[in-house]
């Protein structure tokens, strides 16, 4: 039999390149966190590690790898419990400090103990305090399952990382350039629900403005304050263009509890997109409720009518 010429080459286990290996890993989106516990003399210790996980949520257990190589491996490996702090993006400084040999890397990072005593850190997107559920050693890693005994979380935007970089999807969006023709909108969402605006026609629609002058963030954080509602702008979420040829940028923001000044945050159901008139936005709205049931969130591009979405986030 003829051998085909198209056929994908894949290397054997004895033939894989371990720097080729950590590179294919490396292709996979990931938060950043610092993995955090105590020493037998209650000095704090912690580490920088994108191998986190959620594994269950009964029991509520999270998991982390930890290198057989690393030099707090003994301490972790015997620890009764170890804090996962979600670093958000401005604390890339943070993740440095701690991927890094240092004498105390604690010395100048903001922190307090956590309910279940290991550190925890200030700023960060989130946290889990946890009690070691079971310990798993599996190849040149050792796997840290935790058991969740206290967490909290914020509206601050985590720190991704992907082929050896950080990624900043909400800083990046912020730093958008003033342009004419540019149309900013906020999907401002908390607990499911999406904070829908009258649209002075009957209907219903999301903040919006073409108000450019400072810039998309300007434009952007203006649209949250007239809301009336404290939240966090997140990554784009949408662009496409419309029959005028006017660019539309879309943000899709988590807020926090409390009651807006203007709109009200709904339930994306049938009878609420049939109050949609903009036919853009009434998809937009589609995709969203149907993406977070599933926990997969993407960016779409194109027009008001056809276009792709291309997956940012894939839930557990």
């Amino acid at each position: 039999m003829a051998e085909d010429p198209n056929a994908r080459k894949v290397a054997r286990m004895t033939d894989f390149d371990p720097r080729a290996l950590r590179s294919a890993f490396g292709t996979f989106l990931t938060g950043v966190t610092v993995v955090t516990t105590h020493d037998e003399s209650g000095r704090p210790i912690g580490f920088t590690a994108n191998s986190f996980s959620s594994v269950s949520l009964d029991p509520p257990l999270v998991s982390v790898c930890l290198a057989n190589t690393s030099s707090n491996f003994n301490t972790f490996s015997e620890a009764a419990g170890f804090a996962v702090n979600i670093l958000s993006e401005d604390q890339i400084s943070v993740s440095n400090t701690f991927a890094r040999p240092s004498q105390d890397r604690f010395a100048g990072v903001d922190w307090k103990p956590g309910p279940n005593s290991a550190p925890i850190l200030d700023g960060v997107s989130a946290w889990f305090d946890c009690s070691v559920f079971k310990t798993v050693e599996a190849g040149d890693h050792l796997i840290l399952i935790g058991r969740v005994e206290a967490f909290d979380h914020s509206i601050a935007p985590g720190l991704g990382y992907a082929r050896g970089a950080y990624v900043t999807p909400a800083a990046e969006a912020r730093a958008l350039n003033r342009r004419a023709g540019v149309v900013v909108s906020a999907l401002i969402e908390r607990h499911g629900q999406i904070l829908l605006l009258d649209d002075g026609n009957g209907g219903l629609t999301i903040p919006a403005t073409e108000d450019m002058a400072n810039g998309a963030d300007t434009a952007l954080a203006q649209l949250i304050a007239e809301c009336g509602i404290k939240a966090e702008p997140g990554f784009i979420y949408s662009v496409y263009q419309d029959k005028s040829r006017r660019q539309h940028i879309s943000f899709l923001c988590k807020a926090e509890d409390g009651t807006p000044a203007n709109g009200s945050f709904t339930q994306i159901v049938e009878s609420t997109l049939m109050d949609v008139a903009d036919p853009a936005i009434c998809k937009m709205l589609e995709r969203f409720a149907r993406e977070s049931r599933m926990g997969n969130f993407g960016i779409y591009y194109g027009d008001e009518t056809s276009g792709r979405v291309k997956p940012l986030v894939r839930g557990s």
